[in-house]
């Protein structure tokens, strides 16, 4: 399971340490709605309390999923080492703290969102990481100037705009990457079509596709089909509390995309599972995105070298 970091777990709860239960149970079940009508939750967000429970009850699955995306990356490119972030769409810096537990050696932080609220909670919450970066990261509600980033993240953001707006949205955080350029979306049908006119105007601009895709081949997903992944994360006492859970554990599903320029070093393309693994009797079956398109292999039991090469892969991990 991927939980949040101890500094940032202890740094959420002194931040809600006054919020009411009640009060924070409802305004989360408010902009869980409105995350499910494609809205974004951040639309439900209007005060501090607001972002407390959007703290307590979707800061945890965003960050476990923005985290995977992210380690996805840095699986493709071992030896991408940015010193520079860019958080698009920050929100209260989710994506900056998942951003530095992977690349504790990144440097500078710049946290851009648009709403007031969340940018005061972004600084309440840095001030408390483990990470100097963080600490002294810079928060802007107008850009970045002419500023240019060796990692770009925009972490369920895209829900934000119209699906025709995506390329110029893509396009511009293309433009100030000098290195990897990360999109994850909610692992809905609309969030994944999302980063797929994403993915299709960055290929437009020549990028390299780092993760999930097997290269810079055209999707194969059709029909009813959509490529996403799934991330499960425990829950604290609160975060049941505040989505009226009795399950200790929550599985966030989402849908990716990285970006890497033409001077990013990228281990060789190898496919990808895309699906649960079916475990049998007899063996394992993966579902797998492959640069000829998507196919099934079956690992049998009977063959014990191969299936133990195989037996701990999961959704989501290269085969």
């Amino acid at each position: 399971m991927s939980g949040l970091p101890p500094a940032l777990q202890d740094a959420i709860s002194g931040f809600c340490g006054t919020a009411r239960g009640r009060d924070i149970a409802q305004r989360a079940a408010a902009q869980s709605s409105c995350y499910r009508g494609g809205g974004g939750s951040l639309h439900a967000v209007s005060d501090q309390n607001d972002v407390a429970a959007y703290l307590t009850a979707r800061l945890p699955a965003t960050y476990a999923a923005t985290h995977a995306a992210l380690s996805a990356v840095q699986i493709r490119a071992p030896a991408f080492h940015p010193q520079s972030l860019l958080d698009f769409g920050a929100g209260p810096g989710t994506a900056s703290w998942a951003a530095t537990e992977i690349w504790p050696g990144i440097e500078s932080v710049v946290m851009h969102d648009h709403n007031s609220h969340f940018a005061e909670a972004a600084r309440i919450l840095a001030a408390e990481s483990p990470h100097a970066a963080l600490q002294q990261a810079q928060f802007t509600t107008t850009g970045s100037g002419d500023r240019r980033f060796d990692l770009v993240i925009a972490a369920y953001v895209i829900s934000e705009i119209a699906e025709s707006r995506v390329p110029e949205f893509a396009w511009p955080l293309w433009s100030i990457c000098r290195g990897i350029l990360v999109i994850v979306e909610p692992g809905t049908p609309t969030g994944f079509q999302r980063v797929l006119h994403a993915r299709h105007a960055l290929l437009q601009q020549q990028a390299m596709i780092a993760a999930p895709c097997p290269g810079e081949v055209p999707c194969p997903m059709a029909g009813n089909d959509w490529c996403h992944f799934a991330v499960r994360l425990p829950r604290t006492r609160d975060h049941m509390r505040a989505k009226n859970a009795s399950v200790p554990y929550e599985d966030e599903k989402f849908s990716y995309v990285a970006a890497a320029r033409d001077g990013v070093v990228l281990t060789a393309s190898a496919p990808r599972i895309i699906a649960p693994v079916a475990n049998t009797k007899a063996g394992s079956r993966f579902r797998l995105c492959t640069e000829n398109g998507i196919s099934e292999v079956d690992i049998a039991r009977r063959d014990p070298a191969e299936y133990r090469r195989h037996r701990r892969k999961n959704w989501g991990d290269l085969f």
